[in-house]
């Protein structure tokens, strides 16, 4: 286990104390076309079977295989498109013209294509031998009435959403949005578009935030930027009512201005642990207040992305009914040479090129400034570091987050 400094925790910890403390969103009833990226509350069953007779495959002509050897010549008795099914029973010599998905009537055990026949008038010349089921979708192939479809926990997709509606669901239970509340603080800061204080910048936490938190399908809810006041701060908090988590960015450090903890304390706050053994984002913090669960970020706004990735994704899924997993690592390999790190687990912003020619190449940026948005903007990996981690030559293989597998 890597070693860690005095006082402050590994990440693996941190993210584990943060999701000890949240539970999943109760249930809700949503109408289908509503339910993509939702995560379900309860298993999804088929409400039929399907296909729910057997059907053909193919446009062409069902019979008898033992009428339907090489040359053989039978009599069309009718016509049965999809959604018109023939009522008879077909016998010796007699076929039945199909098409793709209409049900096979009684009597017939196999099907010729229409490019396998000849046909004149109205009958037909067999160019191909007919086989036993060839051709044939039986009954149930897909899924029978009562078949788990979506199992409880499971995050619907496009493909899960297509299942579900021909299992003949046009509601489903899923879990509420988590709602997340953003509150950026500082005296410098303003949303794009405000007018900007002077000597302050404009502030790209709350939206970044935002955009992460709908990617994971939680309902963000940007709250008005908080000056270094202690009185807004507790207003920013309590305009935060109603939400499973509240996250701050800013105000975490140890200088004269950093006040979140202390005023949010004053609110009720519990504050659970501060400053993690991590670069970027070492003041980060993790509380409750009364029901509602809190994460404060730092306010550099590489900082804030990169441990909302590492904390607040996994914080997400556990609030949407999922396990709250850390975000995926996979290898690459070096492009140039790192040096050794220090006592924090490093987060190497960095580019990696996956050709599919070999395992994919990864370098870091040469400058690793935690206020370089850009920077982190043209990044699709960050290069993880353990604490110590000994100074790698070009070549050398390093775990990898992949930004661009999250989504994000």
């Amino acid at each position: 286990m890597a070693v860690v400094q005095a006082g402050m925790l590994s990440v693996a910890e941190a993210r584990a104390r943060i999701l000890a403390g949240l539970r999943p969103t109760a249930a809700e009833i949503v109408p289908l076309a509503e339910a993509w990226n939702r995560v379900t509350a309860a298993p999804v069953t088929a409400r039929l079977t399907q296909p729910p007779h057997d059907v053909s495959a193919m446009d062409g002509y069902a019979l008898r295989a033992v009428d339907g050897a090489l040359g053989a010549t039978l009599r069309v008795v009718g016509s049965a498109p999809a959604g018109h099914p023939w009522d008879g029973t077909l016998g010796q010599g007699e076929a039945l013209r199909l098409f793709t998905g209409s049900v096979m009537p009684h009597g017939a055990d196999a099907i010729v294509i229409q490019e396998d026949v000849d046909r004149d008038g109205e009958t037909i010349t067999v160019r191909e031998a007919a086989a036993p089921g060839r051709h044939i979708r039986r009954a149930g192939q897909d899924f029978a009435a009562g078949d788990v479809l979506a199992p409880s926990g499971k995050r619907l997709n496009a493909r899960d959403i297509g299942l579900l509606a021909a299992g003949n669901h046009p509601w489903v239970t899923v879990h509420r949005r988590p709602r997340v509340a953003v509150l950026a603080t500082g005296d410098e800061i303003a949303l794009p578009g405000e007018p900007i204080p002077r000597g302050g910048i404009v502030s790209s936490n709350a939206h970044a935030l935002a955009a992460l938190i709908r990617a994971r399908g939680g309902d963000p809810m940007v709250l008005p930027v908080s000056a270094d006041d202690v009185t807004m701060l507790i207003e920013g908090a309590r305009a935060a009512e109603g939400a499973d988590l509240l996250v701050t960015t800013g105000g975490a450090s140890v200088g004269d201005h950093d006040l979140v903890a202390g005023a949010l304390q004053t609110s009720g706050l519990v504050l659970d642990f501060w400053k993690i053994a991590m670069r970027p984002g070492k003041p980060l913090m993790a509380g409750r207040m009364g029901e509602m669960s809190m994460v404060g970020l730092p306010g550099n706004p590489v900082s804030a992305l990169v441990c909302a990735i590492l904390f607040l994704l996994p914080a997400i899924e556990r609030l949407s009914g999922l396990p709250g997993d850390p975000p995926p690592v996979s290898e690459a390999i070096l492009g140039t040479p790192l040096p050794a790190n220090d006592h924090r687990a490093d987060h190497l912003r960095a580019t990696l090129v996956a050709d599919g020619s070999g395992p994919p190449v990864v370098t870091a940026y040469g400058r690793q400034d935690s206020g370089m948005v850009r920077v982190l903007a043209h990044s699709n990996a960050l290069i993880l570091r353990a604490p110590h981690a000994p100074a790698l030559p070009t070549g050398a293989t390093v775990d990898v987050i992949r930004l661009d597998l999250l989504g994000l």
